[in-house]
């Protein structure tokens, strides 16, 4: 394999995708057969997965004439298929998981909320499971060679994204088919069959938004494997070490080893970093909401008109709560992400930033998961029900699985889907900063300093997150007296 064809191969890869992306758009057509909006989605995607298959087995053959990169590329795509099946599975109307969570609206939503994080727990592991056995794949492709197992963990993640363009229109599709129904519903034409259809689209939206999601966070894990080589290359590079391949990784000086306490460190603050950057958001969308709520009932205590239409509401207000809000909340999730990393490497050593990094991967694809799936899982039981199972729109359950869609918006729609950013910025991060850290290993005080002044920063933001914005105490009705009886 030359190495000049060995860098081609990988973009032809992806200009391959594209085209058969087109081709699968074209695919994407209903029929009477269809039981709903997901069958033809499914032939569009599946449709640029084999034309892609077919046109990189071409490309291996023809010019590169090394199959084994041809292998790594189909466990990509094969991947992506898996990765799209299991989410769907767990968030689909159709399929058992979400029925089985509608079921326990009946009896609360106690019941429901802890059926869909059942749910979304078990589904991160399937998931992990299946990006495993990718890169376990690629590892025996490698056979021993530790440069050749990464090259081909690569190609596997080009591979998993080569039809971005199906799996980018899959993730358009739900917010879409939502505002579609937003809008019918305004215009007072979600009665009937458009209702019907509509809730119908909507469900499936959300299980595409779930879809795209999973092969999101798929594709981060395995760039982060990929950008391992990297990592452990530009300690070699910094360190001066004349040893290059397999013998650059085994050697002492590169490699990560985890039964150190100082690198097992490492590991632990890497692993509660997804849990911190999910609480800061939630808690965000809950703080954003609840003023949110507090200017609409003031509208409505001020206004009573708006409910029989003879005053309109003032829409520009609530807007700048959530445009503010979503500016404001913005900042502490960022530095989290930016500075970690410097806190981690500086402060200890770049053994640990490696572990770091393992523990950030590891929680922030299980996490991740668990978020986009469970809060899918409750959105699309709630949209079951609608469609007049379990009693209906109106019924007790329909009431449980409106607050278990409520629960579940922030999960799917802020959380899940920033963790897979949050993953990517800590490993470039990491990357750029490596040198610098390598560089202040023998200069404690400078090393310490930078640390130091990076936690203080990260400390002061996190406080300034969790402030109380404003008060909920004026909306909190008085309790009246009771009335004096005479004896």
């Amino acid at each position: 394999m030359l190495a000049g064809k060995s860098v081609i191969f990988p973009i032809a890869i992806p200009a391959i995708g594209i085209l058969a992306t087109i081709v699968g758009v074209f695919v994407v057509r209903a029929s009477k057969n269809d039981k709903n909006a997901m069958a033809p989605i499914n032939r569009g995607v599946w449709t640029a997965a084999i034309l892609t298959v077919a046109g990189a087995a071409v490309v291996a053959g023809a010019y590169l004439h090394y199959w084994k990169a041809f292998y790594a590329v189909l466990t990509g795509v094969v991947l992506m298929l898996v990765a799209s099946q299991i989410t769907e599975h767990f968030t689909s109307t159709e399929r058992g998981p979400v029925r089985e969570v509608a079921e326990t609206a009946r009896t609360g939503p106690a019941t429901l909320t802890l059926s869909g994080l059942a749910l979304g727990l078990e589904s991160s592991v399937w998931a992990i499971i299946a990006i495993v056995l990718a890169i376990g794949v690629s590892i025996g492709l490698g056979g021993g060679n530790i440069e050749l197992t990464l090259y081909l963990v690569a190609l596997t993640g080009i591979g998993l994204l080569s039809t971005a363009g199906m799996i980018v229109s899959e993730d358009s599709f739900g917010p879409v088919s939502d505002n579609a129904a937003g809008i019918a519903e305004m215009s007072g034409e979600f009665t009937g069959e458009a209702e019907r259809v509509m809730v119908s689209l909507d469900a499936v939206g959300n299980t595409t938004k779930a879809v795209t999601k999973g092969v999101a966070i798929g594709s981060a894990v395995i760039a982060s494997v990929a950008l391992f080589a990297s990592f452990i290359e530009t300690i070699g590079q910094q360190l001066k070490l004349p040893q290059i391949g397999n013998a650059l990784f085994n050697l002492p000086q590169t490699a990560i080893n985890v039964s150190h306490p100082t690198t097992f460190i490492g590991i632990l603050i890497g692993g509660s970093i997804a849990f911190i950057f999910s609480a800061l958001a939630i808690r965000a969308v809950g703080r954003s909401a609840g003023t949110v709520v507090v200017e609409v009932r003031r509208q409505f205590r001020e206004h009573p008109g708006i409910m029989d239409y003879t005053e309109k509401p003032e829409y520009g207000k609530v807007i700048a709560i959530c445009t503010a809000a979503s500016q404001r909340e913005l900042a502490t999730p960022a530095l989290l992400a930016v500075l970690t990393p410097v806190i981690v490497g500086f402060g200890i050593n770049y053994f640990a930033l490696g572990a770091f990094l393992v523990g950030a991967i590891l929680t922030g694809q299980l996490m991740a998961n668990f978020l986009s799936n469970s809060g899918g899982a409750w959105d699309n039981a709630k949209k079951y029900i609608e469609d007049g199972h379990e009693g209906g729109k109106g019924s007790e359950a329909h009431k449980a699985a409106v607050i278990g869609d409520t629960i579940g918006d922030p999960f799917k729609d802020t959380a899940g889907p920033a963790l897979n950013p949050l993953i990517k910025v800590m490993n470039l991060v990491s990357l750029l900063i490596l040198p610098a850290v390598i560089s202040l290993s023998h200069h404690t005080a400078a090393r310490l300093s930078i640390a130091g002044v990076s936690l203080v920063v990260l400390l002061i933001s996190i406080a300034f997150s969790k402030r109380k914005t404003e008060s909920m105490d004026d909306d909190v009705p008085t309790p009246q007296a009771a009335p004096a009886t005479a004896h």
